[in-house]
Parts: structure tokens; sequence; C-alpha cells
């Protein structure tokens, strides 16, 4: 039988594999050959080291939360369905999130930054437009709903939380509704723990 050639594609989907259901902590060469059935030496001539797969598979990793969270919004409720396919992505994939959620990224100094590299223009416009709010008032109400969201699933991904369950849920809408409220300057006077 005919060796079986190694390519990188399959590299980085079998590193892929094992991120996801083992965890980084086995993202090993010797891990991936394994799997495999081949020596090291086709990973080693592929990527120079583990940084250059883990530089893949944030990229993989990438397509697949776009995937994922895509297949689970709702249409009539875009913005906040977003908000909890990604905190369900995050109790599915635990291993997942971590490499890419929580991974370094020494180029953000900012959450302006931060927001630059997580979104872009057109989704400031669209939130915007549904809620008839400035693009300015949008991006802030985005950037806030970003920030409450990974926090919430940085803990489901390591906890037993249900993250389909009334409580979260309720969370997610107040904090919606607060920053909304706060944005478009509704909140004078009132105790924003209540709205």
């Amino acid at each position: 039988m005919p060796k079986q050639k190694i390519t990188k594609e399959m590299i980085i989907e079998t590193a892929f594999e094992i991120v996801r259901k083992e965890g980084l902590e086995n993202l090993l060469v010797k891990n991936i050959a394994a799997k495999l059935n081949c020596s090291v030496q086709p990973i080693y001539s592929y990527c120079a080291n583990m940084e250059g797969v883990k530089q893949e598979l944030v990229a993989r990793t990438a397509k697949f939360i776009r995937e994922y969270v895509a297949a689970r919004i709702n249409k009539k409720d875009y913005f906040r369905s977003t908000g909890r396919s990604y905190l369900k992505f995050a109790k599915d994939e635990p291993n997942l999130f971590q490499l890419y959620f929580l991974r370094q990224q020494p180029d953000v100094y900012t959450l302006d930054d931060l927001y630059r590299k997580e979104s872009s223009q057109q989704v400031g416009i669209f939130i915007a437009e549904s809620l008839g709010i400035s693009i300015e008032q949008a991006k802030a109400l985005h950037l806030h709903m970003i920030i409450y969201v990974m926090g919430i699933s940085a803990m489901a991904a390591s906890t037993n939380i249900d993250v389909e369950g009334e409580d979260i849920q309720n969370q997610l809408d107040m904090a919606y509704n607060t920053f909304l409220a706060q944005l478009k300057g509704e909140t004078h006077g009132k105790d924003i723990g209540n709205l």
C-alpha cells in the first residue's frame, strides 16, 4: 500500500481536532504525527515550529466560530442572538474558546484596538440602523456587549453554568437593555440595576 501524502491542510485539521477534543496542552508534534500515522518530519516541513501551527489554528478556529455563530443566529433578533451564540460556543467548545479568545494578542493595547480587531464597520452600521441610534452609540453598545458576553463566556467555558438557562438569558437581556438605555440617555436618575 503506497504511503499517504501528508498535506499542510491535513496537519492543521488534525491539530484542530486535537485541540478541540483534548485541549491546547496536548498540541504536540508527536501527537499530530501519531494521529496522521506518520513521522514528525512532514509536520516540521510544513510548519517550522508549534507557533506556526498555532497561528494556522487561530485562523481555522476563527472560520469555525463564524460558521458556528452564523448557524445559530435568529435573523429577527440578530444582535442579541449573536451574543447568545458566542456564549453557547464557549460552553460547547471550551478548548476552542480558550485557543481563540484567551490567546496572547500583543498588538492589542486598548479596548478600541480589540473592537477594531474583532468587529467591522458594517456591524456598527447594522446595529445603528436596526436600533435607530448613531454609529458611535452602536459601536459603544457592541463593545459593552462583547465585554459582557466574553466575561460570562469565560465562566461558562470553565464551569457547569447552564448558558441557555433563564437566569443567564435574563442577565444578558438586562445588560443589553441597561447599556442601550444609558447610550440613549434614558437612565438619568434611575437605578440602572432595576431597568
